[in-house]
């Protein structure tokens, strides 16, 4: 579970507007917080939490562009929704290419930002679930040796004891040592486990 609850970050140099956002937002029971500047939220960003940033693009000092882009470098699993004016549409357009969620011109429009929140934190919620389960994934494989990392890639490719043992030019006991110490350390009940769980990772280097 996370540490911090789910919360919408709000970030917007006009204290009208992060006034109006916030009031909408917990009218409707989505808890809000608001900055007045990217810097002011950056103490409070947490890489793994669960949330939504809704983000104004023209701002004094860090843009929301560069903040987006520190986010996504980070793997940060909050979703951004980008907040702009008429004439920065274009960017904003940039931004979701960038790894935004979505993006909503001002004035506001009150129902839509609401739905947008909400299928954000959705996404929000599946992006840590996975993050979680991958670095759990990665623990496990940094537990094993090299060998047993080869012998791990071997497997899950259906290769049986004897073809592993001829490809690493060891005996078919070796194998079986290796493949049972691969199985503990990646704390796998059958080989079916291990296929998932190297998909995990392949799917994120994707």
């Amino acid at each position: 579970m996370p540490t911090e609850p789910e919360m919408v970050h709000i970030i917007d140099d006009d204290d009208s507007i992060r006034s109006s956002l916030t009031w909408l937002l917990e009218a409707v029971d989505i808890p809000a917080t608001s900055y007045d500047s990217a810097e002011a939220f950056l103490p409070a960003l947490k890489p793994d939490s669960i949330g939504v940033l809704i983000l104004d693009v023209r701002m004094p000092g860090m843009s929301g562009m560069q903040l987006l882009e520190r986010m996504v470098q980070q793997g940060s699993t909050l979703q951004i929704i980008i907040l702009t004016g008429h004439g920065d549409v274009p960017m904003a357009v940039r931004a979701m290419s960038n790894g935004a969620f979505y993006f909503i011109q001002k004035p506001v429009n009150g129902p839509q930002l609401v739905e947008k929140v909400r299928e954000a934190m959705l996404k929000s919620r599946i992006a840590y679930s996975q993050k979680i389960r991958l670095d759990d994934v990665r623990g496990r494989v940094e537990r094993l040796t090299p060998r047993e990392r080869e012998v791990m890639e071997l497997i899950v490719s259906g290769h049986a004891n004897k073809v592993i043992a001829a490809e690493l030019g060891v005996v078919e006991r070796t194998v079986e040592v290796h493949r049972h110490r691969v199985m503990e350390k990646m704390e796998a009940a059958s080989v079916a486990d291990l296929v998932i769980m190297q998909q995990i990772i392949k799917q994120e280097v994707d």
